[in-house]
């Protein structure tokens, strides 16, 4: 599913306009970046958190030139699912 896809989902269920559906999740999604950028976790219950994680320091290799790289240590963005939602997909996957 597409972004595209989800705004028609939300404004066919919900009556909304498109555009103001569209605009909804776009301030969304960049106060999910923002907050996480500023080291603030989002925490949504019954549906997943948003966070950041650590990388440690490591060397690794670029094959072609077939040398050592140093990687720093660095945040990643993540996404943890809430266990009812991990629950519910495990549920609809297997049929039960």
């Amino acid at each position: 599913m597409r972004k595209a896809d989800l705004v028609n989902q939300i404004s066919e269920k919900t009556g909304i306009p498109k555009v103001d559906v569209l605009v909804t999740l776009e301030t969304m999604f960049k106060e999910v970046k923002e907050s996480l950028l500023s080291g603030q976790n989002i925490y949504i219950r019954g549906f997943g958190s948003f966070i950041t994680k650590k990388r440690a320091a490591k060397i690794g290799r670029n094959i072609k030139r077939n040398t050592a790289v140093h990687i720093p240590e660095h945040y990643i963005p993540a996404f943890k699912p809430a266990k009812e939602f991990v629950a519910d997909v495990k549920k609809q996957r297997t049929g039960t």
